[in-house]
């Protein structure tokens, strides 16, 4: 763990758990940029954090937005559109944020969902929201880049006595209900913010949940007793090979190509 201040960017900033992420990382002594589309949204932020406009969509907006920053939290979403809307923001805003960066070497915590793998569910035939956000992790995984992937459960759906933080791998829990675990969107900021100063918390993947306890003022024991990802690998460690990449989109596999040489060259 390294108490050295860093300059976050972070992607989805006004929205419900962006918000408490730029909250932990000002109250951890990082300085904060903020890629918001509507300035106005923005200012809510407070004064101390920088305020950059930028749209996910557009790779051309976000040069600016990448330029001098230690590491980047992804806490966005598409809410709605569709299957449009999951590949062009939960997947195409990874993709264009990464391939803006360049050769530039920065820390990613990147939020995506408990449930990901979970291809055959009525949310994910509907939305394809599953499936655009394990693509955008296999984007991280192949940067080559320092990178923790969070799979939260059911945010704010916690009883009082509920915040004893368990990290699980295998994403096994797929009911599509709370029943899958739950977390407060406070504790799912701090385990984002945390992981980027952790050593023990690089290359891995793993799904957030509370049980009835109080929470832990220490993560390491946590990131330290969960396993890594297998480098070079598409997937999460003891993820369900169903998603194979001969299968997927050519312009999918495009992508990947672009990613690996575009961030792992000097």
């Amino acid at each position: 763990m390294t108490d050295q201040p860093l300059k976050i960017l972070v992607v989805g900033a006004t929205g419900s758990i962006g918000g408490h992420v730029v909250a932990e990382a000002r109250a951890r002594g990082h300085s904060v940029r903020a890629l918001v589309r509507d300035t106005h949204k923005g200012r809510a932020l407070g004064d101390a954090v920088e305020i950059i406009v930028g749209d996910l969509t557009e790779k051309a907006s976000l040069r600016a937005v990448v330029e001098d920053v230690d590491a980047i939290v992804f806490t966005h979403g598409s809410h709605g559109n569709g299957k449009l809307g999951s590949e062009q923001v939960d997947y195409g805003g990874v993709r264009n944020t990464l391939l803006a960066l360049g050769s530039r070497k920065v820390r990613i915590a990147l939020m995506t969902a408990i449930g990901v793998t979970n291809r055959t569910g009525s949310y994910n035939q509907h939305t394809e929201a599953h499936d655009w956000k394990r693509r955008a992790e296999r984007l991280v995984r192949a940067s080559g880049l320092s990178y923790t992937i969070v799979r939260p459960g059911w945010f704010d759906y916690n009883d009082k006595d509920q915040h004893q933080l368990v990290f699980l791998q295998g994403d096994t829990r797929q009911s599509g209900t709370p029943q899958d675990g739950v977390i407060s969107r406070r504790q799912i900021a701090q385990v984002l913010v945390a992981s980027l100063t952790s050593e023990t918390a690089r290359y891995k993947t793993f799904e957030l949940v509370a049980d009835k306890g109080p929470e832990q003022t220490d993560l390491e024991p946590l990131f330290s007793g969960i396993a890594s990802d297998i480098r070079g690998g598409p997937d999460a460690v003891r993820d369900t090979d169903n998603m194979p990449l001969c299968d997927e989109p050519q312009r999918v596999r495009d992508d990947l190509d672009a990613i690996r040489p575009a961030l792992t060259s000097d």
